[in-house]
């Protein structure tokens, strides 16, 4: 198999493939010049050398008879267009995609028409799946929420919820160009444009109605944003006093007007910014929610520092990401054995993660 793309969510999904027993890592298809011919190894943090070239050429890749899957972990957010033209070609090449890009993908009856069709005519010429759960929340939504509203006696509302810190968020185009850190208030960035949250996390809240039985009336968005009160000194880079310092987006699943499933983002990149907004528990750099109100009330606080680059041990936006990589990658021989089209998880089953503990 491959794995497309060795940014923050590529490298950790290179060393999944390593890791996984009932895998093997045939080829690492990069864009950048500069990591082309190394090995894997050296591009993702793995201390023993994997035998695999990084290369730029994916139609070679494609080609060559050797990869049946496809972790395509290339942005999608910037190059959406081109993002899609990658994986229609693995598609129709036979290769079964895993993903984290391409939002839209996410559930398949909201997926505007022409984009599901071209992706479904492409798995069935070429007898293959595509699944994209998404990064945040992603797996939170359709495997923790669902396993916690059953051990419920009875549920009001459910909140998936991510709260972070992007100090130290390896994208800095992401944290300013994308979301808007450090950029005026006045001028929204392009992911709290209206109707671009729900684009991106509707998906995530729609999966979950479906798995939960819910029949939604609407979907709705709420989007505020916070200036920050001091001038702060980052390794990306200068912050200055009264642009962007945080921002809040909510994604409300609603019936009979209100909101019975969220989607809740808090993200800042001082925490001194929006103070009234909740935290992760102890003020740590983030953590990933489900909070149930209903009979009992329950909260499930989960969170992942990086143990992988000595750089970023602990790091909390790493370790996160690379949850969401582990995820697609170790779902793989489920997403080959899966029906050709566009699956969501509620086609797939638990995956148990067996041969990974390696005392």
């Amino acid at each position: 198999m491959a794995v497309w793309g060795t940014g923050n969510v590529g490298r950790p999904a290179v060393r999944a493939v390593v890791a996984d027993p009932d895998l093997e890592l045939a080829a690492v298809i990069v864009s950048n010049e500069a990591k082309e011919g190394r090995d894997a190894a050296d591009l993702v943090g793995l201390g023993a050398p994997t035998g695999v070239a990084a290369t730029r050429d994916a139609a070679s890749v494609l080609a060559g008879g050797d990869v049946d899957a496809v972790v395509y972990a290339a942005t999608g957010d910037t190059r959406p267009d081109a993002a899609v033209d990658d994986i229609v070609g693995c598609l129709r090449s036979g290769a079964d995609v895993v993903s984290t890009s391409v939002y839209p993908l996410i559930h398949p009856p909201s997926t505007p028409a022409d984009l599901r069709d071209r992706v479904d005519a492409a798995c069935a010429e070429g007898g293959a799946s595509c699944w994209v759960s998404g990064i945040d929340p992603g797996f939170l939504a359709d495997l923790f929420a669902p396993a916690l509203v059953a051990t419920c006696v009875s549920v009001r509302q459910v909140e998936v919820r991510e709260t972070f810190n992007y100090a130290t968020y390896h994208a800095p185009h992401a944290v300013r160009d994308l979301v808007g850190f450090g950029t005026a208030m006045d001028s929204p960035p392009p992911m709290l444009w209206p109707s671009v949250p729900t684009m991106v996390w509707g998906g995530v809240l729609r999966i979950l109605a479906e798995l939960l039985g819910i029949e939604l009336d609407d979907v709705d968005e709420r989007i505020e944003r916070r200036p920050l009160e001091r001038t702060i000194e980052l390794p990306i880079g200068t912050f200055e006093e009264g642009t962007q310092g945080a921002f809040r987006l909510l994604v409300r699943g609603l019936v009979a007007g209100e909101p019975v499933i969220v989607v809740d983002h808090v993200t800042r990149i001082d925490d001194e910014c929006a103070p009234d907004w909740p935290y992760a528990p102890e003020r740590s750099m983030g953590c990933h929610q489900v909070i149930v109100h209903g009979d009992p009330d329950v909260t499930l606080t989960l969170e992942a520092g990086d143990s992988a680059d000595p750089a970023t041990l602990g790091d909390r936006n790493v370790g996160g990401i690379a949850l969401s990589a582990g995820r697609i990658v170790h779902a793989i021989p489920a997403v080959v054995a899966a029906p050709d089209r566009i699956v969501t998880a509620a086609d797939l089953p638990l995956i148990l993660g067996r041969g990974l503990v390696r005392p």
